[in-house]
């Protein structure tokens, strides 16, 4: 039975509470630095996003598979590379889902002071949690219920907000705008920039579902979170200077929109509001769920995590990966007792890290799979600005708060750290080996026992066959093969697959060639095979089963224009040069 796909309001909703969730903090925010000029830094977010959904619709539409920067990375770039986008990612869902449970759970505590914020956030990660477990469909309804309750107290929000500016005059806005700032205007611009650019985080997040969504419905949800951010969020910081003072609006940073509310139209909008925020936060920790559920799936395939994580439930959905992603969650919520500043740090560094490293990624793909088709391109100019802006925003956060640079890196080196062990573990036990070797009596039973089970793992990771299928491809490309497998995967066996049909020819050098290489690589034993039939996603799957080679495992080089297939029909088959 085919999988339910998501079509463009739930993948959106998914995706779009929490970029749309921004609103509720990033006027604030974006106020207490920039001042009266906050509206024109959320305006160069919003450009700064319409040039990357251009770098997103490009690698995503070039290589449309589960992962974002990651799998961006992986087909373009070293493993090791994509690892690093893949930890920062991860460190990033994290922070985003307990930031997100806590903040609703205070919105929803100033609606009703019993609630206990601690163990009622515990519950709220726990309810998420069983949702995604029970299926992507079943949790998008949700989603679409929140996201559409959220446009609609913010419209109603803007409406009241825009009644009461032209119904009381114009002179808060005038003397907001008369106001001295310190610094210069352009500092003020690019620390408000800064801070009002975590407005954009959820804009990664539909590259890490993209294969649960139906065909062409990608670039449609980067194009209604754009229009989102948009509109609302300039908007509302406007409006926000345009009837409130600077200092009130300072006062009121937690919980701002709530406030502007209770002003312009009475206590049963700031109710709404205050609701509203609790729900749509909510929903952000559903695309958390659903973003990391899709990015560690796609690293367990790779044996960058234990492929322990790829169980799956009768609904299809991976279910270790969610009760090990609620662990985690908690825990750095109980560790840091839901300390939203050390909490900030982390997301902040971490998700402008993803993004720029996507910008990288969309560099390497022009570089290195220039032949690979792609519905949409984005212009040299555009890619580089925008890398310059994240990176920008980078540095401007952390010259605002120093001590999110250290915090960041607290988390950051475990998150490696278990990351790298998995991906360089033939390397660890190999060096484990040699230690046992001198530090244990060879005749005693720890160094018997020790020196048995390492070798076994050893000889399980290396003992993986990994398939190359060739056109027919010269001796320099082959190496070429040959180098990335050496530096990248920890295998001995390697298939060379030429599917030809009847009456095709072998190119006359190939097997000297395929010979060459075998005695340039003594540690890697190369099989040439010559397989009958026609290239494509069922040989592929034929032989995949016939040998018991996981599809991910099997590599191809970078079709052309004329290719009769789409990347994501051949499975997880991965583009190495």
């Amino acid at each position: 039975m085919a999988k339910k796909k998501l079509n463009q309001l739930e993948a959106t909703a998914i995706c779009g509470n929490d970029i749309s969730s921004s609103c509720l903090y990033v006027s604030a925010l974006s106020i207490f630095y920039a001042g009266q000029y906050a509206w024109i830094s959320l305006l160069m977010v919003a450009g700064v996003l319409f040039l990357f959904r251009r770098i997103y619709g490009e690698v995503v539409g070039a290589l449309p598979l589960n992962g974002g920067a990651y799998n961006a990375l992986l087909n373009t770039t070293k493993k090791s590379t994509a690892a690093l986008a893949a930890a920062l990612t991860v460190l990033s869902y994290m922070a985003t889902a307990v930031i997100s449970a806590t903040e609703a759970i205070h919105y929803a505590h100033s609606i009703w002071h019993v609630i206990p914020i601690l163990p009622v956030t515990i519950a709220l990660l726990l309810v998420f949690m069983g949702l995604v477990i029970l299926g992507i469909g079943e949790s998008s309804k949700v989603a679409i219920a929140i996201f559409l309750f959220h446009l609609l107290s913010l419209t109603l929000l803007s409406g009241f907000c825009i009644y009461f500016f032209f119904t009381h005059g114009f002179d808060v806005l005038m003397r907001n705008f008369e106001m001295p700032i310190e610094g210069s205007v352009t500092m003020a611009l690019i620390f408000g920039f800064s801070a009002a650019m975590l407005g954009i985080s959820g804009f990664e997040s539909s590259a890490n579902y993209v294969e649960e969504q139906k065909d062409g419905v990608f670039p449609k949800t980067l194009r209604n979170m754009w229009i989102v951010v948009s509109i609302f969020n300039p908007l509302l910081a406007f409006l926000a200077l345009a009837i409130l003072p600077i200092d009130v609006a300072g006062e009121h940073q937690e919980a701002l929109l709530s406030f502007l509310g209770g002003i312009s139209g009475g206590n049963w909008l700031s109710f709404l509001v205050s609701l509203d925020a609790a729900l749509v936060l909510s929903g952000a920790v559903l695309t958390s769920y659903v973003g990391v559920g899709g990015l560690m799936e796609r690293m367990a395939l790779d044996r960058i995590l234990p492929r322990l994580l790829m169980k799956k439930n009768s609904k299809g959905s991976s279910y270790v990966i969610y009760l090990l992603f609620f662990v985690l969650a908690v825990s750095i919520l109980l560790v840091t007792s839901g300390n939203l500043a050390k909490l900030a740090g982390v997301y902040t560094i971490a998700f402008l890290s993803v993004m720029a490293l996507f910008g990288v990624g969309n560099i390497l793909l022009k570089l290195n799979r220039g032949r690979l088709p792609r519905p949409e391109k984005a212009s040299w100019i555009a890619l580089f600005i925008a890398i310059i802006a994240v990176i920008t925003a980078i540095i401007g956060n952390i010259i605002l708060n120093p001590p999110y640079l250290l915090i960041f890196i607290e988390y950051l080196i475990p998150t490696l750290l278990v990351v790298y062990f998995m991906l360089y573990r033939h390397y660890i036990l190999r060096g484990f080996l040699i230690a046992i070797r001198r530090l244990l009596p060879k005749g005693s039973h720890a160094f018997k026992s020790l020196n048995r089970s390492t070798k076994y793992k050893l000889a399980e990771i290396s003992g993986k066959e990994f398939v190359f299928f060739t056109g027919g491809d010269n001796v320099e490309t082959l190496n070429k093969v040959m180098l990335y497998i050496k530096k990248n995967e920890p295998t001995r066996k390697l298939k060379i697959v030429m599917v030809v049909k009847d009456g095709d020819k072998i190119p006359e050098n190939l097997e000297k060639d395929l010979e060459v290489l075998d005695r340039a690589y003594p540690d890697i034993h190369i099989e040439f095979i010559v397989e009958q039939g026609e290239f494509g996603p069922e040989k592929i799957e034929e032989l995949s089963n016939r040998w018991n080679i996981p599809t991910n495992f099997m590599f191809i080089g970078s079709p052309g224009d004329h290719f009769p297939y789409r990347v994501q029909e051949l499975g997880e088959v991965r583009l190495i040069i």
